[in-house]
């Protein structure tokens, strides 16, 4: 069974009538009205988001957005899992990025604007995600992130991230980020799980940290 429809058929279930009303309204742009109107479940608009190539395994970004408009954390845990095992069988590299990711949206906090402008993100797209997300500094962070993910291709790379963590004098969060890299190159070498409790103290305060 494919786990990005298990996911919406989960979400789906979870909506209430107000919510799904809201998403309805939400898709306006997206969706024509004469679809719009045959919608009567979180599955019916899902359906016609696949069928018009707006949502994928692979691109979760509306998706997101839209669980973010409804302030559903509970659901939006659920599509962290689902990332989250997409990730596992992903290349190396790919899991690593996304490792990366994590580590910046826990630790970085308001320092994402500095990050995110040593990373070349501009201004412009800096306020645009500052709109789009006016109360969410966790999704601030990664969205920002997205932009620069997206506007490098295939050229994006920890080793650019762990730069520009360092130019802003956030070297613990590049210490974290490059302990997670060292973790998982031995637990792909010996095959077994390696825990990285003992390398820092998760409670430390990470954002602005520098050595």
């Amino acid at each position: 069974m494919d786990p990005f429809l298990v996911l919406l058929h989960s979400v789906s279930a979870g909506l209430s009538s107000s919510e799904l009303t809201e998403l309805k309204f939400l898709c306006q742009s997206r969706v024509s009205k004469r679809k719009l109107e045959r919608v009567q479940s979180g599955l019916d608009l899902f359906s016609v988001l696949l069928e018009q190539n707006e949502m994928s395994p692979e691109n979760t970004v509306l998706l997101r957005e839209l669980l973010v408009s409804l302030r559903r954390q509970d659901l939006l845990r659920r599509l962290d899992d689902f990332e989250a095992g997409a990730a596992g069988g992903a290349a190396p590299e790919e899991r690593d990025l996304r490792a990366a990711f994590d580590i910046i949206c826990d630790n970085v906090g308001k320092d994402w604007r500095k990050l995110a402008r040593h990373l070349r993100v501009s201004d412009a797209k800096i306020e645009a995600i500052e709109e789009k997300y006016p109360r969410n500094l966790a999704e601030q962070v990664r969205e920002s992130l997205r932009v620069w993910k997206n506007s490098r291709r295939d050229d994006a790379a920890v080793s650019h991230l762990v730069r520009a963590l360092r130019a802003c004098r956030l070297n613990l969060v590049a210490d974290l980020i490059e302990e997670g890299q060292r973790a998982r190159a031995l637990q792909n070498e010996s095959g077994d799980p390696v825990s990285l409790s003992e390398s820092w103290d998760s409670d430390s305060p990470a954002s602005g940290a520098s050595r």
